[in-house]
């Protein structure tokens, strides 16, 4: 795996540069604000470093190439064992051993008397000769085959070294893709959801995968599961209606003032807030406070048809922040009044954000889900993760309702304890990272 920093005065310059260097495909594994050095920097701007990783695809290369070295090299040594034990085992055949022809000629012309002998005796050095040859051959064949068994046996040792080297890899995998498994559903992922991300990370699995490879893998498979958020966003034309339903307790109204007072006082927007929450006088008081506090008009809201005539008289207002009353779930003629003031928005750009909080049961939390899905579509909002230290849930929610996820709070400071929501920070705690 490729990891790169990249330095940006943005975190888009940055993500631009990692795009350019790693193509398509990089993942993000960390963002965080440094420092410029040298002389005059305390007069720069504080810039973006992002960490970017990608799988090294050049890898499976380099082991195939490997491996065609190590065969080159073994055939390159079994034929220099072969030439020298034939060469060790070939004898030479000197001019004396075999008269020439001219000589025999000679002594038949001379001496007719010696000719039988002398073609005995050159029949049998012959004879010897080709016996020799033959000898030889047969040595030579007999330590060919010894010297091509023992390459054979050598290539069988390294093959079964090689094998067990990689079952035993194999095996430090498995053991890694279990612990995996146990360290999310520790962190209270559902069983469901732990299971298809193991399962889709071992159908990739290959001899010699790397453990870092893997874990690469399924980060990146969590963080692309997990999307990205728009968040709230301005109108094209008039002001943004932003609804915030969700059951009673999750800190509707607190998370509602935290994001007021940020695009109000940091953005310098101007925004109104407004309240269907008839039920609960607290909830109300509430939020009037922080409308007196950040000297935005509020306004509580009894009707669909009210709400209609807030919308026209805040036309100037960039967003409209409406509080909704908090009930039961099972609450069906509460859901249905929420969903009507939801309908009197029909005409203005509206964005819908569900508040859940992070401490509440799964199965609670997927029938929450299911039943504000019949007022409308949704993002989340996820409250109280100071509250627990498992993030599974924010996971499941997102796996169950298909839902993206725009913020998390982790406290009660107004306007601090709330953050846009960054899947690589909640990703590495549910893999087991540090918090």
């Amino acid at each position: 795996m490729i990891i790169r920093k990249f330095i940006g005065k943005t975190e888009s310059e940055a993500a631009e540069a990692a795009k350019k260097e790693l193509g398509e495909g990089y993942v993000i594994m960390n963002v965080k604000s440094v420092k410029p050095k040298g002389a005059f920097s305390i007069f720069k701007k504080k810039q973006v470093e992002l960490t970017a990783a990608k799988e090294d695809d050049e890898e499976p290369i380099r082991q195939i190439r490997k491996i065609a070295q190590a065969q080159v090299a073994a055939e390159k040594n079994k034929t220099a064992v072969l030439k020298t034990a034939a060469q060790e085992n070939t004898p030479s055949v000197q001019s004396s051993d075999v008269k020439p022809s001219s000589t025999v000629s000679a002594a038949v012309s001379s001496d007719s008397s010696n000719l039988e002998k002398k073609l005995d005796n050159l029949q049998t050095l012959l004879e010897n000769q080709i016996n020799r040859e033959n000898s030889v051959l047969a040595s030579s064949k007999e330590n060919t085959d010894k010297a091509a068994k023992a390459v054979e046996d050598v290539k069988k040792s390294e093959n079964t070294d090689k094998k067990a080297e990689i079952e035993e890899q194999e095996k430090e995998v498995d053991r890694f893709i279990r612990l995996l498994y146990n360290t999310m559903v520790e962190n209270e992922v559902d069983e469901k959801y732990a299971g298809e991300i193991i399962a889709e990370a071992e159908s990739h699995k290959k001899p010699g995968m790397s453990m870092d490879f893997l874990l690469g893998n399924i980060y990146q498979k969590m963080i692309l599961k997990f999307g990205k958020s728009e968040g709230i966003t301005p109108s094209d034309k008039g002001p943004k209606v932003v609804f915030f339903i969700g059951p009673t307790g999750v800190g509707k109204t607190t998370t509602i003032a935290k994001i007021a007072s940020s695009f109000s006082l940091n953005d310098k927007k101007k925004i109104a807030l407004l309240t269907t929450d008839t039920y609960r006088i607290a909830a109300t008081d509430q939020l009037r406070t922080y409308a007196g506090i950040l000297g935005v008009p509020f306004r509580v809201i009894y009707e669909p048809d009210e709400l209609v005539k807030a919308f026209e008289d805040f036309d100037d207002c960039d967003y409209i922040f409406v509080d909704s009353a908090g009930h039961s779930h099972r609450n069906e003629e509460l859901l249905m009044k929420q969903k009507e003031f939801i309908n009197a928005s029909k005409d203005m750009q509206t964005q819908i954000f569900l508040v859940l909080s992070a401490t509440t049961k799964y199965k609670d939390l997927k029938k929450i889900a299911d039943n504000y899905r019949e007022i409308s579509e949704y993002q989340l909002i996820f409250t109280k993760l100071d509250e627990t230290g498992e993030y599974g849930n924010l996971y499941n929610m997102k796996c169950e309702s298909g839902s993206p996820i725009a913020y998390i709070t982790c406290g009660q400071n107004v306007p601090d304890d709330i953050e846009s929501f960054n899947p690589q920070k909640i990703v590495k705690q549910l893999l087991g990272g540090k918090r």
